[in-house]
């Protein structure tokens, strides 16, 4: 039995309404992504926040010399726009610049974002692209594209007037920062990097190395952790710990926390440990840091066991983010175990809180819990736990699919050890969150799966993550995701889900623009199902192929391919897939001026989609029959017609179909005469297509009478 089509007949797919009104703060903390707002934005109101640092001190010179390169009080006496703070592992950079660009939000009405680019990650740095893609969903832009010419493009474009700060942290190469730099005069650039990158001086990039903390700073420090009454009573051994630190406030911070910890041990005696410590931890020796693997061996050294027993088994895994029920998933306990056990990390600063209950690691943390598992456990035991994660993520995206996409038919899962936790949401809505927010993990343990050649977990991974791709359309993760699945498949030598990753993967390829590669995937698709003698998935393949051609102009083969799909539809029982065909036809009648025609088939079509319930492409239907009525002549009907569908697309938030309802008003308008009416619609559908498809914000600005 084939699946229910995954449509492939909007140009664009999936909606998401833009947030009006005053500025939002959020987090997508899972994307590595934050954004804060000010008050009233010039550019579409970004939506996250940026992480401000619970503590900060010992760096007033360091704060006073960024005001100077700010302002224009250094040496060349020139304001500047770039400024890139380096210095090694640990040093402060991010805790500096996030405390300054803190203070500074007065400056950046329109917001402040953030990005780890990752430079020093075990997965390697993140992409430019990667990067523009999520600066420009978290500022509104729901649809990007998937040319990185072209991301760059609307980043400059959306920048250009733009007054915000951004963040670019832990990057790795000038190259690699290069394309993220904004085009506003009236914004301001951060970079951190372990490296100078003097390179972007010829970007014109002002540059501040940091050093290691003074003694009288680093004691400060510690005092915030154990209070002052310890520290005076040592003075002598509290300067030999910030030294045997050399300085670094990651080494200082975690010294503290094990000072913290052990409230009656005097200070001399970690002095002594940390001394002692200087022959272990071989393993870790990133650019020669070796006081910060002691002080991370003398952290671990007094967890408890379940504290450590979390911390070796998340230090393999793929995920950029932690929340306690993949910490559960991992080491097979409950909820509630692992919230005290990430609680009890966070308090010995092994892990950062970043979010409502979300957690990551350090660079150099991360590579300390690595070590420790392959130290300490099998590659057995570290295989189970990644697979118990993949497992758990398997079953919640697909608890999600279900509830977003209730008429899609699901594969099997092969969930080998079900986590038996609770699912963390209970409406559509809520599913729609989660999958956005964990879209960068469930990316990692795709790649994951696929490299331990987990065929069946791989693909269906992929499949589960459908909605999110079909809603938010991420282009770039949509395409990627199924070029891992199609060939994960194939491995798994599972045909009908060969099919499907052909078949989704083509819907990605098409909504990016590469229209051609999609017709490639449908045809490969229909050859496949018709050998295997699944009517339902060769009619879906030849839906798409009509789309695909009537994208590219070619009406008569696309009109032919619709046809055939309809044909093998109809004989096989499934009226929705004949009235989405239908609907695309009725566009191309509309396109060619035969409104009698496009009257008939969506009438047809909105009839099949309402006995089916499908009221969002009932509405699709109704919208088009609308505007062949208006054109016939019908204007008053036809217009009624298109607010009614209006109404709907509203009230379930699908944006992108509003601005298509108003575009049609707005030329409907126009034939009648009535500018002011259409500049108006013109107007409210260009504000949604800014947000949701910028080639339909550019076509529009482009068209006969502008806006």
């Amino acid at each position: 039995m084939g699946q229910v089509p995954r449509d492939a007949h909007e140009n664009l797919i999936g909606d998401r309404a833009r947030i009006q009104g005053p500025a939002v703060q959020a987090r997508d903390v899972h994307g590595g992504i934050h954004v804060h707002t000010g008050a009233a934005p010039a550019v579409p109101p970004p939506r996250q926040l940026l992480p401000v640092p619970a503590h900060f001190t010992g760096r007033g010179d360091d704060l006073a010399a960024l005001d100077a390169q700010l302002t224009g009080g250094g040496r060349d006496t020139t304001s500047r726009s770039l400024v890139v703070v380096s210095g090694p592992a640990g040093i402060g950079k991010t805790t500096l610049v996030c405390s300054w660009l803190h203070s500074l939000a007065p400056e950046f009405p329109d917001g402040q974002l953030y990005a780890d680019l990752r430079g020093h990650s075990t997965e390697g740095p993140a992409s430019s692209g990667e990067i523009l893609s999520q600066f420009l969903r978290a500022l509104g832009a729901g649809s990007v594209p998937a040319d990185m010419a072209e991301k760059a493009s609307l980043w400059r474009s959306w920048t250009a007037d733009a007054r915000i700060a951004v963040l670019l942290d832990n990057a790795f190469t000038a190259a690699q920062v290069r394309p993220l730099l904004h085009a506003g005069p009236g914004g301001l650039t951060v970079v951190t990097s372990r490296r100078r990158l003097t390179g972007l001086r010829m970007d014109g990039a002002a540059m501040h190395q940091l050093e290691p903390l003074e003694p009288e700073a680093g004691a400060e420090l510690l005092s915030r952790a154990i209070g002052d009454d310890r520290v005076a009573n040592e003075p002598h051994a509290v300067r030999q710990v910030v030294m045997l630190c050399a300085g670094l406030p990651l080494a200082v911070c975690l010294a503290s926390a094990r000072l913290a910890s052990r409230p009656r041990q005097s200070v001399k005696t970690l002095a002594d440990a940390l001394t002692r410590d200087a022959e272990r931890l071989a393993v870790l020796q990133v650019e020669g840091e070796t006081t910060v693997s002691n002080a991370l061996d003398a952290s671990y050294a007094v967890l408890t066991e379940g504290a450590a027993l979390l911390y070796r088994r998340l230090g393999p895994l793929p995920l950029r983010t932690f929340d306690a029920r993949s910490a559960a998933a991992a080491c097979t306990e409950s909820l509630t175990w692992a919230e005290a056990r990430l609680d009890e990390l966070v308090e010995a600063n092994l892990m950062e809180d970043i979010g409502p209950g979300s957690c990551r690691f350090h660079d150099l943390v991360r590579v300390h819990a690595h070590g420790r598992a392959i130290a300490e456990e099998s590659a057995t035991t570290r295989a189970e736990a990644l697979r118990r994660v993949c497992d758990w993520y398997l079953e919640t995206a697909t608890e999600a699919e279900k509830l977003i996409t209730p008429a899609q038919f699901t594969l099997d899962r092969d969930v080998v050890h079900p986590a038996g936790l609770p699912i963390p949401f209970t409406d559509d809505p809520g599913a729609l969150a989660w999958l956005d927010a964990h879209r960068m993990n469930l990316m990692a343990v795709i790649r994951a799966a696929a490299a331990c050649e987990w065929h069946a977990m791989t693909w269906q991974l992929v499949d589960a993550m459908w909605p999110v791709f079909l809603r938010l359309r991420h282009h770039d993760l949509w395409i990627e995701a199924h070029e891992i699945g199609l060939e994960a498949a194939r491995g798994d030598g599972n045909a009908e889900a060969e099919r499907q990753m052909l078949n989704s993967g083509a819907i990605g390829l098409s909504a990016a623009g590469r229209v051609d590669d999609a017709a490639e995937w449908y045809e490969e698709s229909r050859r496949a199902a018709h050998e295997a003698g699944d009517v339902r998935d060769e009619g879906q393949a030849l839906l798409g192929l009509g789309g695909c051609h009537r994208e590219a102009r070619r009406m008569a083969r696309a009109v032919e391919y619709l046809h055939q799909a309809i044909a093998l539809w109809e004989a096989c029982g499934y009226p929705r897939g004949v009235a989405l065909a239908r609907i695309i036809l009725g566009e191309i009648a509309l396109a060619q001026d035969d409104t009698g025609r496009a009257v008939e088939y969506f009438t047809h079509a909105r009839a099949g989609l309402l006995a089916v319930n499908d009221p969002h492409d009932a509405a699709r239907a109704l919208v088009f029959l609308g505007r062949a009525r208006a054109r016939a002549g019908e204007h008053l009907v036809g217009v009624a017609a298109m607010e009614e569908a209006l109404a709907v697309f509203t009230s379930s938030g699908a944006a992108h179909w509003q601005a298509r309802a108003l575009e049609m008003l707005g030329d409907s308008a126009r034939d009648r005469g009535e500018e002011a009416a259409a500049r108006n619609y013109r107007a409210r559908a260009l504000a949604l297509f800014e947000v949701t498809s910028p080639s339909d914000a550019r076509r529009l600005r482009e068209s006969p009478g502008g806006t």
